[in-house]
């Protein structure tokens, strides 16, 4: 993971949705090339790797979408991934297969994420009607 999640010059996280999934899914990168180096594990973390960096890809395909239900329905995938990501993250700490890592501020990130979504999705259908 990188050393710190990258924070804005007042030391808040990006308020950019697009700018902050990108640093999630660096992190996820970062992670699981470390869990593949020290703990030879490429299963789970080929499936984290595949979740945590679809939701940022969702995002940014969402914000081009045609319409507004297509940008709705694309971010509702980068939810589920979203979701999936942080599933990923449980069962590798389950499995104690995350060696010397600690993937709090990762699940962390993972949750926040899922709730600035989820609102997202909200407030887009509520300024459809």
């Amino acid at each position: 993971m990188r050393n710190e999640t990258k924070n804005t010059s007042n030391g808040e996280k990006p308020f950019d949705i697009k700018e902050r999934s990108f640093l999630f899914a660096l992190d996820v990168v970062l992670t699981c090339r470390e869990i593949q180096q020290s703990e030879k594990e490429f299963i789970l973390s080929k499936q984290l790797l595949r979740s945590g960096t679809a939701v940022g890809a969702l995002i940014r395909e969402a914000h081009n979408g045609e319409s507004a239900k297509d940008f709705i329905h694309k971010m509702a995938i980068a939810q589920k991934e979203c979701d999936e990501s942080i599933y990923w993250i449980d069962l590798i700490i389950a499995a104690k297969v995350n060696g010397h890592l600690n993937l709090s501020a990762l699940k962390s990130e993972a949750e926040q994420l899922l709730k600035i979504i989820r609102t997202i999705i909200l407030n887009k259908k509520a300024n459809m009607k």
